[in-house]
């Protein structure tokens, strides 16, 4: 979850258009034109949402229950790599994987510990990220057809983001380099909110650098993302360009600005573009009004959780479970 950003206009960029090749659907996830499929072939347009596991273990297992009884078809799991937050091991990682499984809903694993790095204190680099990743590795190899590796969560704040590119794609080569084959996701820059422009202009050559043309891009919308324009102008410049994006994290309000968060779902919905609304419950430090539920009960949905789950575009009418399961 993004801490803080600047709120600077987005510019209108254009993302080159380009052709992507289909990759093997013979081990897992892969992307192709654009689109995101699962192992058998088939579109798969997540909706779901964030969980933080690394800062509430113990919830874990009762909330991807209850979010798969919502109706979501995958989760984002908040990891640690152990620099800022408990390490989350190996079996935990398993463990995770397994009631992902159990509950057949695609599983996005992130690391959280990059999250505004080169801003924000003990924030660590892209490259540790991948350490942490190749220190899981077993947990991981086999599960391609049910995991998605988000690399590392809001990579860079607002200081040095340009290293953003080579950053990316130095850990994409990492990982492929290392056995991973399986999709992976980066975020954008900027806390996640790409006001830069700096993930829009330079997704192309990031795409083109993983040897198996299998990443897709997350743009995290909050505050920057406050009209209607802003939203459509940056999603549709990368399904124009052939280019997969999710909406990695959003909400319906926050302290740097009010999302537009039905012109996100409206326009993931007529763009099947995935979503993952940010976040299940326990948040703190002023943004309590991020929980979809109280007290991570699925009976307490907040006004938040009531829309994103019932409303418009919401995860019950537009959710499709991956065919793998």
């Amino acid at each position: 979850m993004v801490k803080r950003w600047a709120s600077v206009a987005v510019a209108a960029l254009v993302v080159p258009l380009l052709s992507t090749p289909a990759a093997s659907a013979a081990n897992g996830f892969y992307v192709g034109n654009g689109r995101l499929y699962d192992a058998n072939g088939s579109e798969f347009v997540m909706r779901g949402v964030n969980h933080a596991h690394a800062w509430y273990p113990d919830r874990t297992a009762q909330a991807l229950k209850d979010v798969k009884a919502l109706g979501a078809n995958s989760v984002r799991v908040v990891l640690s790599t152990g620099a800022r937050w408990t390490w989350t091991s190996t079996s935990a990682v398993s463990s995770i994987v397994s009631q992902c499984k159990a509950d057949k809903l695609v599983c996005v694993l992130e690391a959280h510990d990059t999250t505004g790095y080169g801003e924000q204190g003990g924030a660590v680099t892209l490259n540790q990220a991948v350490d942490y990743w190749l220190g899981v590795k077993s947990a991981l190899v086999g599960q391609e057809k049910y995991v998605i590796i988000n690399v590392g969560n809001e990579p860079y704040g607002n200081n040095n983001y340009g290293n953003w590119t080579n950053d990316t794609r130095n850990a994409i080569s990492r990982l492929r380099s290392n056995g991973f084959t399986h999709t992976l996701m980066v975020d954008a820059p900027n806390w996640g909110q790409d006001w830069s422009n700096t993930m829009r202009a330079n997704a192309s050559a990031v795409f083109n650098a993983d040897p198996q043309r299998n990443t897709v891009f997350s743009i995290h919308m909050y505050g920057v993302y406050d009209t209607a324009a802003e939203v459509t102008s940056y999603l549709n410049a990368f399904v124009n360009a052939r280019l997969p994006i999710v909406i990695g994290e959003f909400g319906d309000n926050h302290s740097d600005g009010n999302p537009d968060e039905d012109t996100i779902m409206a326009t993931a919905q007529s763009q099947r573009l995935g979503y993952l609304g940010w976040s299940w419950s326990g948040n703190g430090g002023g943004v309590e009004y991020l929980d979809m539920v109280t007290g991570f009960n699925r009976a307490g949905l907040t006004a938040w959780g009531n829309r994103i789950f019932n409303g418009a575009n919401g995860i019950r009418s537009t959710s499709r479970q991956a065919t793998v399961y």
